[in-house]
Order: C-alpha cells, then sequence, then structure tokens
C-alpha cells in the first residue's frame, strides 16, 4: 500500500469523483443544447460564419473532455489507494439560456474549488504527495474554467422568441418517443462511466497490473492492460454517442435528461469487467433495435440512421468484450 487511506479520506476523492461525473455530463449536453439556442433565441445568427453560441458551445464540450480526464485521473489514484470509485454523480443541471448555462457552471466551479482545497490540505496532513501534485493541477484547470464561465455569467439576458409553433411533422415526437430517445442517452451516459472507472481500476489495482508469466514480462502487458485498452476506446466512442443523440433531441425541439440508467456496475476482476460490459452492450443494442423499430413507424427517419450507425459500434464492442471471455 503506497500510504495508509482513511475512509474519510477515500470519501473525499470520491466527493470529487461525484462533482466531475456531475460537470463532465452537465457541460457536454450543455453544449448540445446550444445549436437550439442558437436558432430559437437570435434569427439572425443565420447570417453569421460564428456567433457567440458556436463560441461558447466549443468550450463547453472542451471543458466536459477536460473534466473527463480529472475523472480518470482521480479515479485511478484511488484506486492506487486501495479505494473504490464511486460512480453516482452530484445534480445534473442543464439550464435553459446561454448566460444560465454559464451561471450554473461558474457555482459547479465554484463549488469544486472548495472541495479540492480541502482534498490539497487533506493530501499535506496524511503525506499523500501525488495526490496533492494532482489536485495541484486540477485546482489550477478549475481556476481557468471559473473564470472563462464568469465572462460569460455577466452577459445581457437573451431574447425570448418563445416556443416553437407546433406541426404535423413536429407532433410525431410525443412524451413516450422522447422517453425513449432519453432512455438511449441515459445508457450512454452509464456506460461512459462504467468504462473509464473500469478503464482506471484496471491501471490503479496492483493485482491487476502484475505480470504472470514470461510473456507477460516480455511483452509489459497483460490481460488486464489489454481490456484496459479496449475501454478507453470503447468509452470515448460511446462519449460520441452520447453527444450525438443529445444533439437529436434539442434538434427536434425536445429537452434531454441527464440520468444514469442502468447503473453502473463495475466489478473486481478483469473477467468481471468483460462480463457485465457484455451485458451493458447487449441492452444498448436491444434498446436501439426498438428505437429503430420506433423511428421507422413515425417516419424519422434521421434519427433512425443515427441509431443504426451506432448500433453498428455497439455490435463492434460487444463482440471484443465476447472475444475476452474466460
Amino acid at each position: 500500500m503506497i500510504i495508509k487511506a482513511t475512509d474519510e479520506y477515500l470519501a473525499l476523492l470520491n466527493q470529487a469523483v461525484a462533482r466531475e461525473i456531475q460537470v463532465s455530463a452537465q457541460y457536454m449536453l450543455q453544449h448540445t443544447k446550444i445549436e437550439k439556442l442558437k436558432r430559437k433565441v437570435i434569427k439572425e445568427n443565420y447570417l453569421l460564419e460564428t456567433t457567440t453560441y458556436d463560441e461558447f458551445g466549443q468550450i463547453l464540450k472542451d471543458l466536459a473532455i477536460e473534466e473527463m480526464k480529472h475523472l480518470a485521473q482521480i479515479n485511478q489514484r484511488i484506486y492506487l489507494l486501495g479505494g473504490e470509485a464511486t460512480t453516482k454523480p452530484d445534480q445534473v443541471i442543464i439550464g435553459n439560456s446561454m448566460r444560465e448555462f454559464a451561471e450554473l457552471d461558474l457555482k459547479a466551479e465554484e463549488e469544486a474549488l472548495e472541495l479540492y482545497r480541502q482534498l490539497i490540505e487533506a493530501a499535506k496532513n496524511i503525506g499523500d504527495r501525488e495526490t496533492w501534485v494532482l489536485f495541484t493541477k486540477i485546482y489550477s484547470d478549475e481556476e481557468e474554467h471559473l473564470m472563462k464561465f464568469q465572462d460569460y455569467s455577466e452577459m445581457e439576458n437573451e431574447p425570448d422568441l418563445g416556443e416553437t409553433p407546433d406541426s404535423e411533422w413536429r407532433s410525431i415526437f410525443g412524451q413516450e418517443y422522447i422517453a425513449l430517445l432519453n432512455k438511449a442517452l441515459a445508457s450512454e451516459i452509464s456506460a461512459v462511466v462504467q468504462y473509464t472507472t473500469q478503464h482506471e481500476k484496471a491501471e490503479g489495482l496492483e493485482r491487476m497490473r502484475r505480470k504472470k508469466n514470461a510473456l507477460e514480462v516480455a511483452t509489459g502487458k497483460n490481460k488486464a492492460s489489454v481490456v484496459s485498452g479496449v475501454l478507453k476506446e470503447t468509452f470515448l466512442q460511446e462519449m460520441e454517442h452520447m453527444e450525438k443523440i443529445s444533439e437529436r433531441i434539442y434538434e427536434i425541439d425536445r429537452e434531454s435528461i441527464a440520468t444514469i440508467n442502468p447503473l453502473p456496475e463495475i466489478g473486481n476482476s478483469v473477467d468481471e469487467f468483460i462480463k457485465l460490459d457484455r451485458e451493458a452492450e447487449n441492452y444498448a443494442i436491444v434498446l436501439y433495435r426498438k428505437v429503430i423499430t420506433e423511428a421507422t413507424r413515425l417516419g424519422d427517419i434521421k434519427t433512425k440512421k443515427l441509431f443504426e450507425d451506432i448500433i453498428q459500434d455497439e455490435e463492434t464492442h460487444y463482440w471484443a468484450f465476447d472475444d475476452f471471455l474466460p
């Protein structure tokens, strides 16, 4: 064991994990909602090559990815210290305007900085230099995020042009259909958290890093490290799916709901990872077939094509995990 981490110390680290899952999802879904706001609020935006909405939307996406990197780093540290990382986020709140996004995100960053000051002090007191270094760097990143959100939180309120008038075409996007799309979104968020956490657990747990035969020693690889690499590629692709599904929901002028369902299951060995991930991909494939069937019935060709493309990726993931079954 590197240091003796107390339950209180690990709980503090898991507060950081919950925070990073929250803001990563929050910023990404706000990013996907930007195009809807751009269209609804100021019609003249169509005449511009780039707008404040485009600029802020890109910032939100970049920060979502950076927060996911923070999550991975903190998770790995928890496992190196012998703890177990949480998969439950703090509450995600998306908002309804660019200024509201900035105000919500500014508050989230202020709360993060307060928590990370506590963590930096706790790491110093317990003699955990690596965690101290990690959170000193993350703290610096979060300060930069806060200052970016400050710039946008002081903007004038945007004009509200009201709801888009309904039409026969838009009427196909009823509550049950949107609930189905949001169920697919929840599945993607769950997969991102599950695979990220497993990837870092494989990297962080000493017993998973050990080489057990000459070939493993010679190649510098073992089953855990190979599966960890597959997990990294997979969760990056799941993040793209999450973004595309949310973009589609906003494109048809409905609202994304940020939930994690089913709850991620991590497991305690590489073989358990593989079994759980194969089950997660099976769940997604069955669900997405339902989405495709319903989209076909409604004549929603764009959503049908989107999920046909996504389901091909999910089947590839399924067979990749299936190949590793013991």
